[in-house]
């Protein structure tokens, strides 16, 4: 790549948003080139699919395990993808350990990890937010000398820092932008009650309706959204605020083998927003994990944890936001009348 054609140093030097001079710089691995252009100009090269020169290519300064329960729903590789390019720049190599039924259990991925020498561990939605599980196994792996960060899942028996969404809040939103659209018989389909996210989901819509507000809960999945909403729409419900998009997704099949169309008789929000939801037939209005935020939180508090600065044990909350697309509508009543 250093004798590169000047077609594809132009190419690059497009992409990159920077001379011809520059890249030529940075390939030949020249000094006087600042850090964030050196970033561009490789990102270029990977962007339009050149291999890196062997000078360029990074030396790991360590594996960092990323634990997440599967890869069907999107939210979790988009989780994985920005966690790794965080990781990469900082020189880390990425493993990412996926769950599935019947495959490895988090407890025997984290051996594997351990035994490869790890320098830390990401988990993503694992054990710890399963308040039915035990937690001295974050206590064990703590005094194995491996530090590690949790997303998605709260315990205050678990002595590390935490990064979670504010799910509360999440449904207090969605069930707010319903009722502003006219809608008084409004369900929430979340995911098992086991689960602190769905607690605290819960928790918030039970906060804006009261406690006979109705709740179902099924699994996480276009299947389980189905069957909780088709529990909802025999209650009455015109308006269904899901656990997570797929969830979402499963509400919208179950209004549709009713003979009812989205949003005209019946009003389905998300959760998650993963690129592809934007899409959906109809696009579906939905809660913004701030995956990025939370991702870059995640990796620069177990960077410090490696580098033996003192962080918190704590959790830190981020705002999801509220995305209105398509498959919201002012409630049946309110248009007719």
């Amino acid at each position: 790549m250093a004798d590169a054609a000047p077609a594809r140093l132009a190419d690059i030097a497009g992409q990159a948003g920077v001379s011809e001079a520059t890249v030529s710089r940075v390939l030949n691995g020249k000094s006087g080139v600042a850090a964030t252009t050196r970033q561009r100009v490789l990102a270029a090269l990977d962007v339009l699919g050149y291999e890196r020169p062997l000078r360029l290519r990074q030396r790991s300064a360590g594996l960092i395990g990323l634990v997440i329960p599967e890869l069907t729903n999107p939210i979790f590789p988009a989780f994985a993808q920005v966690i790794e390019q965080a990781l990469a720049s900082h020189g880390y190599t990425p493993v990412l350990c996926t769950q599935s039924p019947g495959g490895a259990t988090e407890d025997e991925l984290v051996d594997q990890l351990v035994e490869r020498g790890v320098t830390g561990i990401v988990f993503l939605s694992g054990l710890h937010a399963d308040t039915t599980t035990d937690p001295d196994r974050y206590t064990r792996l703590a005094g194995r000398g491996v530090p590690f960060v949790l997303i998605n899942g709260y315990n205050d028996r678990v002595e590390a820092p935490f990064v979670s969404p504010d799910d509360a809040a999440a449904t207090r939103m969605a069930v707010r932008h319903l009722r502003d659209l006219g809608h008084e018989r409004i369900g929430l389909a979340v995911g098992p009650a086991r689960f602190v996210p769905v607690l605290r989901k819960v928790a918030g819509f039970t906060a804006e309706l009261g406690e006979g507000a109705p709740v179902r809960h099924s699994l996480f999945s276009v299947e389980g959204g189905q069957a909780a909403a088709t529990a909802l729409l025999d209650e009455g419900c015109t308006g269904i605020v899901c656990g997570s998009d797929m969830m979402a997704l499963g509400a919208i099949r179950a209004a549709r083998q009713r003979g009812l169309t989205v949003p005209g008789d019946v009003s389905v929000t998300g959760y998650d927003d993963s690129d592809l939801i934007a899409f959906t037939d109809p696009p579906l209005t939905t809660l913004r994990q701030p995956v990025r935020a939370m991702a870059g939180a995640a990796v620069t508090t177990l960077l410090e944890e490696i580098n033996g600065t003192q962080v918190q044990h704590t959790e830190f909350v981020f705002q999801p936001e509220l995305v209105v697309r398509g498959s919201t509508a002012i409630a049946p009543q309110r248009a007719s009348g």
